[in-house]
């Protein structure tokens, strides 16, 4: 047997972040390796969890990825681990469809065959948390619900009166609760917050959320629900991988405060099919390294360093001509940022960037993008994803681009959301950028033409 517990809220905002970081952090100060995970695409929470236990947090996004890609991702995820915590995402229903449950914590549940634990904000009601959690119970299909915990009890004589109702009502335990405490909330999560967690300024909070967990919730319980029968896969995404295959070529990888949100899967992807990963920091005045024989600027938030970053001629400079000569680039969201000619605050401040894609981004006060997207590669230069090739991402960003006037701007890919499909990005030479994070092991193909790519350049 192995141990693992799926962490599913009745909705958004419910405290299934405060209650993941807590137990995650209870577990650590017990002496137990805790492997994180979130479901879906979100990359904040994963910080969250790798602050805390130590060990990279990853996504599961059955829509991204496939239903086995999820199962290798976890086995690979969870290797030399005591306990996985998986993190829901929204409700636990709530998917990429409201007919479906299709890329839903539910779904990743039921893919993994977890036990799950449902967290029910109890504030203002008593007895009427029975209906909820039986309602949940009785909308699922076969989905493994094995206990409850409430959060936002405003005493323990209210949360004993909820613990009644559930265990006689529903006939699953109910592990504890969490007091209503404004202090132990979760800061409102954006994106300024991730420099914050890097920095160790919320090791506090996270002692204390421990410290609340462990005096409230049955960890012993806990451990002993999330017992299950191991996950089984045969390897596809990595089959065959060595764990040291021979190096062809060096990427640089982009990665500090300002660039740092990559899926720990694309950059081993990249490792397996025989890149080095070479990692340096712009903002730390570190210019492309001169032996790279590709790029990859990830997402993150330049506009939180936008004066920095402006201000570096030597490093700009950098980008400017390795890309300009051919240097197989791909840069997502905050990497195409980047390589605009300029972004411009909420306050009007304008600050100049690399300025190779002829435009410039502006900051919008409310989320200007959000969802997934099935990119579909464009007749146009694209050594990334051949005409007619899909791959899957998502979008989530607060700036718009605008090109700049007159200026050619050959589309990256098709992008297929919600509200149906739309040119996207920028593809020029060796040049891919755009806003959408992609998931290469929704397309592995993305990698093997990279590196190809990357090996072309390198012989001339």
């Amino acid at each position: 047997m192995e141990r693992r517990i799926v962490i599913a809220g009745t909705g958004s905002g419910v405290g299934k972040t405060t209650l993941t970081i807590g137990i995650m952090a209870a577990l650590q100060k017990r002496g137990l390796s805790v492997q994180g995970f979130k479901c879906g695409p979100d990359y904040i929470d994963p910080t969250y969890h790798t602050a805390v236990t130590g060990r990279p947090s990853r996504n599961l996004d059955s829509w991204m990825v496939g239903r086995e890609g999820v199962k290798e991702l976890f086995i690979r995820g969870s290797s030399g681990s005591d306990i996985s915590i998986i993190e829901g995402v929204m409700g636990m229903f709530d998917g990429k469809d409201p007919r479906t449950d299709e890329g839903s914590t539910a779904d990743i549940g039921r893919i993994l065959g977890s036990p799950v634990i449902l967290i029910v904000n109890i504030a203002s009601m008593a007895r009427s948390a029975a209906a909820i959690v039986k309602g949940f119970q009785l909308f699922g299909q076969g989905d493994n619900i094995v206990g409850v915990i409430a959060n936002r009890a405003g005493s323990e004589g209210h949360y004993k009166m909820v613990k009644q109702a559930i265990e006689q009502e529903c006939g699953i335990p109910v592990l504890g609760y969490i007091p209503r405490d404004a202090s132990i909330e979760v800061p409102e999560r954006h994106l300024g917050l991730v420099p914050s967690i890097e920095r160790g300024e919320l090791q506090p909070f996270f002692d204390k959320l421990a410290v609340q967990v462990a005096a409230h919730v049955d960890l012993d319980q806990l451990l002993e629900l999330a017992a299950a029968q191991p996950v089984e896969s045969r390897p596809q995404l990595f089959a065959g991988a060595v764990s040291a295959p021979p190096k062809r070529v060096n990427i640089a990888v982009a990665k500090d405060a300002a660039f740092h949100f990559y899926y720990p899967e694309n950059l081993e992807l990249l490792e397996a099919g025989g890149a080095k990963c070479m990692f340096f920091s712009p903002l730390a005045g570190e210019e492309v390294p001169a032996d790279a024989d590709g790029l990859y600027i990830g997402g993150g938030f330049p506009e939180e360093f936008a004066e920095r970053l402006g201000a570096d001629e030597k490093v700009k400079a950098s980008f400017r001509s390795r890309i300009a000569e051919g240097l197989p680039t791909f840069a997502e969201c905050g990497g195409f940022m980047y390589l605009t000619e300029q972004i411009v605050d909420t306050s009007g401040n304008t600050y100049s960037m690399v300025g190779i894609v002829p435009g410039k981004v502006t900051m919008q006060k409310k989320l200007a993008a959000l969802g997934y997207r099935e990119v579909t590669g464009n007749e146009e230069d694209n050594y990334l994803l051949s005409p007619g090739d899909k791959a899957r991402g998502h979008e989530f960003h607060y700036s718009t681009f605008e090109a700049r006037k007159g200026a050619e701007i050959p589309a990256a890919f098709q992008s297929k959301g919600r509200l149906g499909l739309k040119p996207e990005g920028y593809a020029k030479g060796n040049l891919v950028a755009g806003y959408t994070h992609l998931h290469f092991a929704s397309n592995p193909q993305i990698v093997k033409d990279w590196i190809r790519a990357c090996e072309q350049y390198k012989r001339t």
